[in-house]
C-alpha cells in the first residue's frame, strides 16, 4: 500500500471516529468512551499527517523538532488545566479552548495569505474567498471566546455600548466591503486585509460584550459552532478531509445546539448576531423597587417530613449545586427517598448552569441515572402531579417574571413552572438575586418556602434527617 494510500486510511479512520464519537457524546453512558474514540481518531490523523503528507513536490513536512515541541508544551497545558479545572469552571475552560480553536483558524488564514502574497502569483478567488471567510470566523469566535471567557470568570462586566447595534450593522458592512475588495482583487494591499481582521475581533467584542446573564450558554454554543465552521475552512484550505469532517460536525452540530437553545430561550438568532439581547445591561430592571413581601423559611426536619411523606419528588439543580459540588449529596438523598417508596425525578431547564448540558454532565458524574432526568417540557407537563418540588441553588430558570414581567431581561424566556407543584421548597445561600441579577417573586409566594444554606450541607443534613422519619 502507498504513502498516500495509508494518509488517506487514516484520515478516513479519523473521520468515522468522529462521527462514532460524536454519537457516544449523546448519551452519559457512553460520552466518556466517546471522547477517547474521538481523541484516538485525532490522534490518528495528526500522526499520518506529520508523516505520510507530501506536497506537489514530494517534499515531506519537515520541521519535526517544532511540530513536536508545540504538541508537547499545548498537551501538558491542556493536560495541566483540564485536570487541575473545577466542574463549576468547565464553561470557562470551554470558552477558553473554544478561542483558541477560532485564534488556530484565523492565524491559518493569515500565514496562507502571507504565502500568497510572497509567492508572486495572483491569487484564485475560491482560495481568497475561504482565506477570508476562515479569519473572519476565526477572529469572531476568538475575540468573542475571550471575552466570554472573562464575564464567566467574572473578570469583565456586563456592558452595554451605545447605538450597539448601528455599530454592529456597521462593521458587517465594513468586513462584506472589505471583503469583496480583497477577494475580487481590486485592492491587493495588505492593509486592507489586516483591516478586516481588525474588524472582525473588533465585532467579536462588541456583540458579545453586552450579552450576559442566563444568556450566556446561547453564546458559547453559538461560537463554539463558529470555530467547527472556521476550521472547516481550513480543511478546504489544506484539501484535509479529516479536518474538513470535524469542522463540519462540530460547526454544524453548534448551529443545531444553537438554534434549539435559542427557541428554549425564546430569542431569536438574528438577535444574538447582531448583539441586542442579553440579560446583563438590563439586569437591574424586573422587579427593582417592587415590594416583594415577605418570604417564609422551613426547617430540615419539616423538609424531611415534606419529601419522605410524599408520592412524588422534583429535583431543579442549578449553578448553585454544582459551585457546592452537592451532586454526590443529592443522588444519596434520592436514593434514600426511592427506598421510601417516593419517585425522585429532575427537572433540567436547556440552559440551567452556564453552558448547555452542563447539569446533565454534573448528575451524570454522581450516576444519577439518565432516564430520571427530564427535559423541561416533560418536567413542566409532570409539575401537577408533583408533591414536592426542591430548587438547588437555580433562580432564573424559575423566575416567573419570564411569564409575567414584561419589563423584565429574561421576559419571554421559558421556564420550569414550578409554582404549578404542591409545595416549591428552594434551596439559596441568601436572598440575593441570581446570576441574571433579577429579584425573584416566586420566593414570596405562598407555595414557597425557603431553605437556607450550602447546598451540600443541606443535603447531607437532609439525608440525616430522612433516616430518622
Amino acid at each position: 500500500m502507498s504513502q498516500q494510500a495509508i494518509l488517506l486510511l487514516g484520515y478516513l479512520i479519523g473521520s468515522i471516529t468522529f462521527i462514532v464519537g460524536l454519537k457516544m457524546l449523546s448519551h452519559p453512558d457512553s460520552a466518556r468512551k466517546g471522547n477517547m474514540v474521538a481523541a484516538v481518531g485525532m490522534t490518528v490523523a495528526i500522526l499520518v499527517t506529520i508523516f505520510l503528507y507530501r506536497d506537489e513536490n514530494g517534499n515531506p513536512l519537515g520541521n519535526y523538532g517544532w511540530i513536536f515541541g508545540g504538541l508537547v508544551i499545548g498537551t501538558a497545558i491542556g493536560t495541566f488545566i483540564a485536570k487541575k479545572v473545577q466542574m463549576t469552571a468547565m464553561p470557562e475552560m470551554v470558552s477558553l479552548f473554544n478561542g483558541m480553536g477560532g485564534a488556530c483558524a484565523m492565524l491559518i488564514s493569515i500565514v496562507e495569505y502571507n504565502h500568497l502574497q510572497h509567492s508572486g502569483h495572483p491569487a484564485h478567488m475560491g482560495i481568497m474567498i475561504v482565506i477570508v471567510l476562515g479569519m473572519i470566523i476565526g477572529t469572531v469566535s476568538f475575540a468573542g471566546s475571550m471575552i466570554a471567557w472573562g464575564k464567566l470568570a467574572g473578570k469583565i462586566k456586563d456592558r452595554s455600548v451605545p447605538a450597539a447595534q448601528i455599530i454592529n450593522f456597521l462593521l458587517f458592512a465594513g468586513l462584506i466591503i472589505l471583503s469583496v475588495m480583497v477577494i475580487g482583487g481590486y485592492n491587493t494591499s495588505p492593509t486592507v486585509f489586516y483591516s478586516i481582521l481588525a474588524l472582525a475581533a473588533l465585532y467579536g467584542i462588541l456583540f458579545v460584550m453586552p450579552i450576559g446573564g442566563a444568556d450566556m450558554p446561547v453564546v458559547i454554543s453559538l461560537l463554539n459552532s463558529f470555530t467547527g465552521v472556521a476550521a472547516a475552512f481550513g480543511g478546504f484550505l489544506y484539501d484535509n478531509p479529516v479536518m474538513l469532517t470535524g469542522g463540519i460536525l462540530v460547526g454544524s452540530a453548534g448551529t443545531i445546539l444553537t438554534i434549539l437553545m435559542c427557541n428554549a430561550m425564546n430569542r431569536s438568532l438574528k438577535n444574538v448576531l447582531i448583539g441586542s439581547f442579553g440579560g446583563g445591561a438590563k439586569a437591574s430592571g424586573g422587579g427593582d423597587g417592587k415590594e416583594q413581601g415577605s418570604y417564609k423559611e422551613i426547617s430540615l426536619s419539616d423538609t424531611a417530613v415534606l419529601m419522605a411523606y410524599a408520592q412524588k419528588v422534583m429535583i431543579i439543580p442549578g449553578y448553585g449545586l454544582a459551585v457546592a459540588q452537592a451532586q454526590h449529596a443529592c443522588h444519596e438523598l434520592e436514593k434514600l427517598l426511592n427506598e421510601k417508596d417516593v419517585e425522585v425525578v429532575y427537572g433540567i431547564h436547556p440552559v440551567a448552569g452556564r453552558m448547555p448540558g452542563h447539569m446533565n454532565v454534573l448528575l451524570a458524574e454522581s450516576d444519577v441515572p439518565y432516564e430520571k432526568l427530564l427535559e423541561m417540557e416533560d418536567a413542566n407537563d409532570q409539575m401537577s402531579t408533583t408533591n414536592v418540588v426542591l430548587i438547588i441553588g437555580a433562580n432564573d430558570v424559575v423566575n416567573p417574571a419570564a411569564k409575567d414581567d414584561p419589563s423584565s431581561p429574561i421576559y419571554g424566556m421559558p421556564i420550569l413552572e414550578v409554582e404549578k407543584a404542591e409545595h416549591v421548597i428552594v434551596n439559596k445561600r441568601s436572598m440575593k438575586p441570581g446570576y441574571a441579577g433579577i429579584e425573584n417573586d416566586l420566593f414570596f409566594r405562598p407555595k414557597t418556602s425557603m431553605l437556607f444554606g450550602d447546598a451540600k450541607k443541606v443535603l447531607q443534613d437532609l439525608v440525616a434527617e430522612l433516616k430518622q422519619v
